[in-house]
């Protein structure tokens, strides 16, 4: 039987695998976490998606507790500016699109041609929100959607049946802290220390990790929660690493963090700006704006690079420190490798522009829990962890680089490059279908990726990747009942931007 854990490397990774680790198997499991003084976090404060909710909600966490501990805020979805043109910008909310006689909003949105509003704000509610800055929580707490707001328990994301209307904004470092105590105060050792040796037997398999001051620390199950290093599953067991930036080029990030002038000036969304050669985030925080621009640089230098995110967002501001990041795109060929298992930025990364990092988490260690071994080292059991991890992160590199091939833009050497860059072979077949027809869910990849069809309709809309015609079908069907959903959602949009609270209003509630 598998008694003990060792997972080294603490952060986001680490610190979610520990408190999850505990939540699910208590104390019928020992589990360590070494964490070493030396090696800073990447995390610089950081955007998720909506799932997120099942993995707080099966550690028993209340949001009203710990999103204030972490700067927390709320994401109704990502605004992307300046994809297409200058000043034109678009909402890829946390909704589902509603149906009219078995065809979406978004399909009615196409055949009754009123194109004087953009499909987004047409066909969501979400965007309302976003546009009016509101909180998706009225001050006493109520969600804006009903029935979607009892307490998951124990769930997983195998069983997201609707769709939660947000995620959450939060500093990294502020979630790791908070989730440490967490494990400690239910029994999880934390060894402060750095690994100056990890031994392995005459197999290969890890037996222990050497520290400087604590010893040797023996384990069943290693994890390797080490960050781009990937100190265990490359450096000592020797994984492949399949990179990414044949199609992903991005390869660098430079983040800053700004005090807000105003702090009630908060927005619910991420925005992602198309940049001269790459795009930058802002993440709005409670008091203040986590900015950074991801980038190739192969296009600009690390200096420009900074110097064109400071001219964009703090021009007067040479105090702000700025971090630079060199990313590693792509994953291991496989993330569970003998009696270790990667998981965060030693398994896979895909660059932030969907917010998957923390995703990728989560969906690793809730597979990890599901097929966790015994001593027979079921290697089935392993190949099936190794698949989902390998299929959600191809999934999600698919619909990344949808982003760039349906971008309008074409205006500098790395947006023309974009064009002509290499794509999955699927991928092709996918966007030649989505310039006949909307994509579903029997066409768009087809595993477990996080990202359902309206997702990907969204982007291809919202990028200006539209159908040349509308389905044939709805020609033959009485177009009343779609006119009145579209008047229906109209109607609900200014109510609820009528009766909530601003999002920094809601969040100052509940920050004390």
């Amino acid at each position: 039987m598998i008694r003990s854990v060792v997972i080294v490397g603490g952060g986001t990774a680490g610190w979610m695998t520990a408190s999850y680790l505990k939540a699910a198997f208590a104390d019928r499991i020992d589990v360590t976490v070494v964490e070493s003084p030396q090696v800073s976090r990447i995390g610089v404060g950081e955007a998720t998606f909506s799932t997120v909710r099942h993995f707080f909600d099966y550690l028993g966490l209340d949001e009203a507790d710990w999103l204030p501990k972490c700067a927390g805020g709320y994401k109704l979805g990502i605004r992307f500016e300046n994809w297409s043109t200058p000043g034109e910008y678009f909402y890829h909310p946390f909704e589902r699109l509603r149906t009219v006689d078995g065809f979406s909003l978004a399909e009615w949105w196409l055949e009754l041609g009123d194109r004087s509003q953009p499909f987004d704000r047409s066909c969501f509610l979400t965007t309302a929100l976003c546009e009016a800055k509101r909180s998706p929580r009225m001050l006493d707490g109520t969600l804006f959607i009903s029935g979607v707001d009892s307490a998951l328990g124990r769930s997983t994301l195998a069983e997201q049946r609707m769709q939660f209307p947000y995620a959450y904004h939060f500093d990294a470092d502020e979630v790791a802290r908070y989730l440490s105590g967490y494990a400690v105060e239910r029994g999880v050792r934390h060894v402060v220390d750095s690994v100056e040796h990890v031994g392995q037997d005459e197999r290969g398999w890890i037996t222990n990790v050497r520290t400087a001051e604590h010893g040797e620390l023996a384990g069943d199950l290693f994890i390797d929660c080490t960050g781009f290093r990937g100190l265990l599953i490359n450096q000592t067991l020797g994984t492949t690493f399949q990179s990414f930036e044949d199609v992903l080029p991005n390869n660098r990030a430079v983040a800053l963090r700004v005090p807000r002038e105003d702090e009630a000036q908060m927005d619910p969304y991420t925005t992602a700006t198309a940049m001269n050669a790459g795009w930058m985030w802002t993440i709005p925080l409670f008091r203040r704006n986590g900015n950074g621009y991801v980038y190739s640089d192969q296009f600009i230098s690390p200096e420009e690079a900074e110097r064109e995110l400071r001219q964009a967002i703090a021009p007067d501001r040479d105090d702000l420190q700025a971090n630079h990041i060199r990313m590693r795109i792509g994953r291991n060929t496989d993330s569970w490798v003998k009696n270790c298992v990667a998981i965060g930025l030693s398994s896979a990364f895909v660059e932030p522009l969907e917010s998957t990092g923390i995703f990728f988490i989560q969906h690793a260690i809730e597979q990890l829990v599901k097929h966790f071994p015994d001593e027979r080292w079921e290697p089935r059991q392993t190949k099936a962890y190794n698949d989902r991890v390998a299929h959600a992160v191809d999934g999600v590199k698919e619909f990344l680089v949808l982003h760039y091939k349906s971008a309008r833009r074409d205006d500098t050497p790395y947006w023309k490059e974009a064009k002509v860059r290499a794509m999955p072979d699927a991928l092709g077949a996918r966007l030649d279908l989505a310039a006949s027809r909307l994509l579903d869910e029997e066409t768009v990849y087809p595993y477990f990726h996080g990202f359902e069809s309206y997702s990907w309709n969204a982007m291809n809309l919202g990028l200006g990747n539209v159908p040349a015609a509308p389905l044939p079908a709805l020609k033959h069907i009485d177009p009343r009942n779609a006119r009145a959903e579209f008047a229906r959602l109209a109607a609900e949009a200014d109510e609820m931007v009528a009766a909530l609270p601003s999002c920094y209003e809601y969040l100052a509630s509940i920050n004390g």
